[in-house]
């Protein structure tokens, strides 16, 4: 496994991480981007935080504008970014707040995709009531 991998590989990095690491990497601003692609802010925040996904057609345009395959922003193999340079002062608390910052952010992220199915649940047997 490359450290390219290891960085951004599915069990590091999520999609969201991954556009916006490139965002980041083409000094492209959210707003920016997004006008490039013709979406609007909140759609391309939406993907950064892992909330939605691009469909085909825009995946591709959003990997031809920030240089990198579609395949390295599905799952981290491709041609990408390299992981980023650990300096020297790369302080490993702030390493172990990042990675708990991601674990807590998957968690919430399967805690309101619950939620959204118990709400789906409540209105379907409100309406059969």
């Amino acid at each position: 496994m490359t450290e390219n991998e290891d960085w951004y590989g599915p069990d590091v990095a999520t999609f969201g991480d991954r556009v916006a690491a490139a965002r980041e990497n083409a000094q492209m601003t959210q707003a920016a981007l997004a006008k490039r692609l013709g979406v609007k802010q909140s759609t391309l925040r939406g993907w950064e935080d892992d909330l939605s996904e691009p469909r085909a057609n825009r995946l591709a345009t959003l990997a031809g504008v920030l240089g990198v395959s579609m395949m390295w922003l599905i799952n981290g193999e491709g041609e990408g970014l390299d992981a980023p340079e650990e300096g020297p002062s790369a302080d490993e608390s702030a390493m172990d707040v990042l990675n708990e910052l991601r674990d807590l952010r998957a968690s919430m992220l399967k805690r309101a995709e619950q939620l959204g199915r118990l709400e789906k649940r409540l209105r379907k047997s409100l309406r059969e009531s």
